[in-house]
């Protein structure tokens, strides 16, 4: 028994000694690992460094405005798409699936539409039953200053507001691997 109580002992004394000299920086580099795997497992490239998104406010298909800035505080899928794209229709109902499965935990994606005509538009969200918010970037405008080159192209920003993750092409945002990424980020 005697022998059992000193390895108790000594074992509380390691444990608590690792825990002192362990710094925010090293869990935050844990974190970030964790994150960075979860990425790639979900077919997501990590941005690094991690960098502030450009403010926009577009007209949104459904009236009103959105304005990027505004989400702060929430995790937000800022996705670049057009009706005349086959990869981005592909996407667009696992997209709308993991809106619905975590909107209510703090997920906003922002599907913006590029140059095309609203009447169009309306027609293929409407036929779709795509339920999350389209900003029109009529001009190109933002589309532009995102530098963006392909479609679909894809950010996740993080709650803090910066940019995190980027996918250029499409995926299936609703496979498990994608769930236990955001399941980690809403956390």
């Amino acid at each position: 028994m005697k022998y059992f109580s000193k390895k108790i002992i000594l074992i509380g004394l390691v444990f608590f000694t690792v825990l002192i000299f362990i710094t925010p920086q090293q869990l935050n580099a844990q974190v970030l690992s964790e994150t960075e795997r979860l990425f790639r497992d979900a077919r997501i490239q990590v941005v690094n460094p991690q960098t502030e998104p450009r403010n926009f406010t577009l007209p949104l298909l459904s009236g009103g405005e959105a304005t990027l800035s505004s989400y702060k505080g929430k995790v937000v899928i800022l996705n670049f798409w057009a009706t005349w794209c086959p990869p981005c229709r592909t996407e667009m109902p696992s997209m709308e699936t993991l809106y619905k499965r975590y909107k209510d935990q703090g997920l906003e994606m922002l599907a913006v539409n590029l140059r095309e005509d609203i009447i169009q538009v309306r027609r293929f969200i409407q036929s779709g039953g795509y339920t999350f918010p389209i900003p029109m970037d009529n001009d190109g405008r933002i589309s532009n200053i995102y530098g963006i080159r392909a479609i679909p192209t894809t950010y996740i920003i993080n709650r803090e507001g910066l940019i995190i993750g980027q996918v250029v092409g499409s995926i299936y945002w609703d496979t498990p691997q994608v769930f236990a990424a955001f399941d980690a980020l809403l956390r």
